[in-house]
């Protein structure tokens, strides 16, 4: 069985592990970047606005798989959904609230708003041709019923390979601490940061460090920048020095307003760190609320103080939740698993073809 597998350079790392799973299982994989098979208008690099098909042709001639994997919405996919090999799209985040939060935010201007429009009109066509959509989350699977009631879903984890998250030497923090490891990317996500001020007020014997970046990285900073026991770290070198860190830090922390499988809250748990985690999106799916950690409501900053204190002066609890949390991922999460599953999506695909 042959599988195409195109998406983003920001995914090389985790989809190279999840063709190398595939690969024990016999599935022959080739891994494409997919702006550089097929780009077109409204692409940031003006030279490929017309670019045609004749890459993605010759691909598709050369390697004649028997399915397509894809990661987002873009002109690749597009040609692949339209083409009668089975197009299978892996969805990783709420598509339709990222438009809508792309558009009262960063997509304000006329030229932005049109190519954001152009951008959802090649999403739309590529969800209506997709063979199947595969949520991350069994949450973004409801979404996805609720948006296309006539689509076929199945959901695919994110998986992950635990032989990486290892003990390691710590680097130098200031302790007690609290760690947070998310990026800045979408305004619906990262509002939720913003509950953390009154902890951090509440908190001040705490160090609050947080790894991540992204065009709204200043709105959080300036209101962090308030309190002497928060640290920005910028954005680190993965996996290394996010190892490094998470083996640093007492508690890892995911503030979120929305998230469907964040690999930060599987890679923390596999370091054997206790988590406390926005209760939102697929989040409480990637956790065992009470056993590795705690899920808190949204902009409830006083139970995130009640859970943080109860972690730094519980050392029993603390450690105790950690080796859970590496148990839980290890069993439910190891790429074997969920390249196994993908593999049985496929084979019933094909078979009813």
């Amino acid at each position: 069985m042959r599988l195409l597998v195109g998406g983003a350079k920001s995914k090389f790392f985790h989809l190279r592990e999840f063709c190398d799973a595939l690969a024990r299982l016999g599935v022959e994989c080739k891994l494409i970047h997919d702006v550089e098979i097929y780009d077109g208008f409204p692409s940031k690099n003006i030279k490929n606005w017309f670019q045609g098909k004749q890459k993605f042709e010759q691909l598709v001639n050369d390697f004649k798989p028997d399915a397509i994997f894809v990661d987002r919405q873009r002109h690749f996919t597009l040609a692949a959904a339209q083409s009668d090999i089975p197009c299978f799209m892996l969805l990783r985040g709420d598509y339709w609230k990222e438009m809508e939060w792309a558009k009262e935010t960063i997509y304000k201007t006329p030229h932005r708003r049109y190519a954001l429009r152009k951008w959802n009109e090649i999403g739309t066509k590529c969800f209506i041709n997709a063979t199947m959509v595969l949520p991350i989350c069994k949450y973004l699977e409801r979404v996805v019923k609720d948006q296309l009631p006539d689509k076929k879903t199945s959901v695919l984890y994110g998986g992950i390979d635990s032989t990486r998250w290892f003990d390691v030497e710590p680097i130098n923090l200031k302790h007690p601490c609290v760690g947070l490891l998310q990026g800045a990317w979408i305004w619906g996500k990262t509002k939720e940061m913003l509950t953390l001020t009154k902890v951090m007020e509440a908190m001040p014997h705490v160090t609050f460090y947080w790894a991540g970046d992204g065009p709204y990285r200043n709105k959080i900073i300036k209101e962090f920048k308030n309190y002497s026991n928060f640290q920005w770290l910028g954005p680190l070198q993965y996996p290394n020095k996010v190892r490094e860190y998470l083996a640093s830090i007492d508690i890892y922390a995911l503030a979120s307003g929305i998230d469907m499988s964040p690999l930060t809250l599987q890679e923390a748990q596999l370091m054997r760190r206790p988590v406390i985690a926005t209760n939102s999106g697929g989040i409480p799916e990637l956790m065992i609320d009470g056993k590795t950690g705690f899920l808190v409501d949204s902009g409830d900053y006083e139970s995130w103080i009640k859970k943080i204190d109860l972690l730094l002066n519980n050392k029993e609890i603390s450690e105790e939740m950690g080796c859970n949390g590496r148990e839980f991922i290890q069993g439910n999460f190891d790429w074997k698993k969920i390249a196994q599953h993908f593999v049985t999506i496929m084979q019933d695909c094909l078979q009813k073809k």
